[in-house]
């Protein structure tokens, strides 16, 4: 009896509350009119994009065309009546208004005649792909300055006699008073932000390509966005915890790819110490083993400059197996002992001792390595770990940019009945989901995710200085590269191996058994039941692992249940995968993945309208068009809605006053 007293007691307050929302009856009646209309609505469009790999360009060039979804509503209004190259011009100005305008000024004489013929279809546009969205939001997304003149252009009626001067005499004003320019912005932002209703990134959004901070700065901008962490994000967060295990990672990794520019022009980290360091330490001492792999095109490095790199990729290289070595002994539980290397060298011999065989090693020049204690610093390593820490801990835009995939991010996300996440579900040889020993408790799947997840969040939000800081970080390092990581799915990281061993035997980093149970459906099914999700529809995104599709290899698996769309968006991967990436567009009517081609230049589309060409394929269509009303927020609207009811009850009979004042 006492606890339902309490129940009605706390629904009365609750009641209380949502009536200072809506204070009398005819508000909450207009709510749940609204509501219920909006559940009605076509499901807003999903775009799905993953691995992007700092490529800046491709990525904005996608994002702005949607994976041709822009594209798409050009040639439904207009393919029967502008030819194919104006249509590709005209996207190309929704995709970079700023920049085409400049290049159609200095070649088309009548600029006002154009501004009234491009108004005109840029309008026409905008009213398709605002037509999927109540009234409210589409005033929302419409910038403040022309709010009014978007909203009642969008909402004209050619056919009211009375009110067609009206329309014209806007865009006519528009031209006239010289904010044409202005307005075709305006609007094109408009068009691509309504085009698509939510961004999914899943996953690896560092690494390879040079700007990864810029793609930071557009995903902080887009009104709508959700990240799965993938283990290069991770590596990076650690950095921004201040791991020095992490750091020392993403140097080394930077600098094999001679891709600095993020560090020093991005974040505005100055590799000055390292480089004096390096020249101090390892100015004579053999450097072949630690040449860059590659260098940008358009860099022009002399033999000086690749001798510099080359040393300071050593002397970050040494710290970083000496650190990482420091991890593994405070951790027994991660399992990595075999990754202890630097005591099994033999410098006599000059050779490492791995899984009990012998190899003899390319370089053995390591004077900052004492046998008898490898995995401590030296006096000089440790100050040098010491000041690049504080050189992250201390970039601004690092750490808001750590504070954006935290907040933003996680290791999956269930939305709309798929299932997202960059790496794997850890499995074993029989394809039973992995255990992992915390505590004493042993967690799989889904309950080791979230325990996962928890601790990359303890790594940055923790005391500093605490137990559970320190702990933290270095998950975030097993994140990146341990044993079975979710987000790193292999037994281990070769990097010693791949630098040193001249075998390539001892280069294999062999695959978690996941990726040889994801091709089968009731493998998926299970994992998607894991995260409470069923049904014929429910899918798994995952990303990570490039698709090789020059060989074949078909990004679809497991008869649909599961998607791959980490098709080579980094140039560095497209030898492999013979594409430049996958992508996903889930709208009302279905599902459709699209491969694309190698983007050329932002130059390039701008100049020449080159869109990246692209090959959509259907793989999920939908019995009928999907209403708000079965999506996610529909269910948070429809208890809203129920809510909304028991309000008005509440009014009807009395037990809450209404507020006329």
């Amino acid at each position: 009896m006492e606890k339902q007293l309490d129940q009605a007691q706390t629904e009365r307050r609750y009641l209380q509350m949502l009536s200072r929302q809506y204070p009398t009856v005819q508000a909450a009646s207009s709510e749940i009119i609204n509501l219920q209309a909006i559940l009605n609505l076509p499901k807003g469009t999903e775009h799905f994009m993953s691995d992007l790999h700092g490529e800046y360009e491709a990525f904005l060039h996608i994002l702005n065309n949607a994976s041709g979804a822009v594209r798409e509503k050009v040639d439904i209004l207009f393919e029967n009546s502008m030819p194919k190259e104006e249509r590709a011009q005209l996207a190309t100005l929704i995709y970079y208004p700023k920049e085409k305008l400049e290049e159609i000024s200095r070649s088309v004489k009548d600029m006002n005649e154009w501004y009234k013929i491009t108004l005109n279809r840029l309008i026409e546009i905008c009213r398709l792909v605002a037509s999927k969205y109540t009234r409210s939001k589409v005033r929302k997304a419409l910038p403040k300055e022309y709010a009014y003149i978007i909203d009642e252009l969008l909402n004209t009626n050619y056919e009211i006699f009375n009110k067609k001067e009206y329309y014209e005499n806007i865009i006519s004003t528009i031209i006239n008073i010289d904010c044409a320019e202005d307005f075709v912005v305006a609007i094109c932002t408009v068009i691509k932000r309504l085009v698509v209703d939510h961004l999914h990134i899943v996953g690896d959004i560092f690494d390879r390509g040079a700007r990864p901070d810029l793609i930071l700065d557009l995903l902080m901008s887009h009104h709508s966005v959700d990240l799965q962490w993938g283990n290069h994000d991770v590596l990076w967060m650690g950095a921004a915890t201040g791991s020095r295990t992490c750091i020392a990672y993403v140097l080394n990794n930077s600098i094999t790819y001679n891709n600095l520019e993020v560090i020093e022009v991005g974040y505005g980290i100055s590799l000055r110490p390292l480089a004096l360091f390096a020249n101090d330490v390892y100015g004579g001492s053999d450097i072949a083993c630690f040449a860059t792999k590659a260098s940008r095109q358009g860099d022009s490095y002399n033999a000086k400059d690749f001798a510099l790199a080359a040393r300071m990729h050593k002397a970050i290289a040494v710290i970083l197996f000496k650190l990482e070595g420091q991890t593994i002994l405070r951790h027994p539980e991660f399992g990595m002992q075999d990754r202890l290397v630097l005591n099994h060298i033999d410098y006599q011999k000059k050779t490492v001792r791995l899984d009990g065989q012998e190899y003899p090693l390319r370089d053995c020049d390591f004077p900052t390595i004492d046998p008898k204690d490898p995995y401590e610093l030296s006096t000089e390593e440790a100050e040098l770990m010491l000041q690049l820490k504080s050189a992250f801990l201390h970039s601004e835009k690092l750490q808001r940019h750590a504070r954006f995939l935290y907040s933003k991010g996680g290791l999956y996300k269930c939305y709309n009945g798929n299932l997202l996440y960059h790496g794997c579900i850890p499995m074993n040889e029989d394809g039973s989901f992995m255990s992992f020993d915390i505590g004493g408790k042993a967690l799989q799947g889904k309950a080791f995710l979230d325990y996962a997840e928890g601790m990359a969040r303890q790594g940055y939000y923790a005391k500093e200085g605490s137990p559970e800081k320190q702990y933290g970080k270095d998950f975030l390092w097993f994140l990146w590269c341990g044993r079975n990581s979710p987000l790193f799915g292999r037994d281990h990281i070769a990097t010693f191996e791949r630098k040193l061993v001249e075998d390539q035997k001892t280069w294999a980093e062999p695959k978690n058994p996941y990726y040889a149970y994801y091709n089968d459906s009731m493998t998926c099914i299970r994992i998607l039941q894991e995260f409470g999700l069923g049904g014929p529809h429910c899918h798994i995104v995952n990303g990570h692992v490039p698709v090789k599709s020059k060989d074949g290899e078909s990004p679809v698996k497991a008869g649909g249940r599961l998607i791959v769309i980490d098709g080579g968006f980094c140039r560095a991967y497209q030898p492999t995968t013979g594409i430049a990436g996958y992508t996903l567009i889930y709208n009302s009517w279905g599902i459709r993945i699209s491969a694309h081609e190698p983007f050329s230049s932002t130059k390039d589309a701008i100049r020449e309208n080159k869109d990246i060409f692209s090959t959509s394929v259907v793989f999920d269509r939908m019995e009928s068009r999907i209403k708000i009303a079965e999506t996610d927020n529909g269910q948070v609207l429809s208890e809203r809605i129920e809510d909304l009811k028991e309000l008005l009850k509440a009014y009807r009979n009395g037990w809450i006053k209404e507020d006329h004042s």
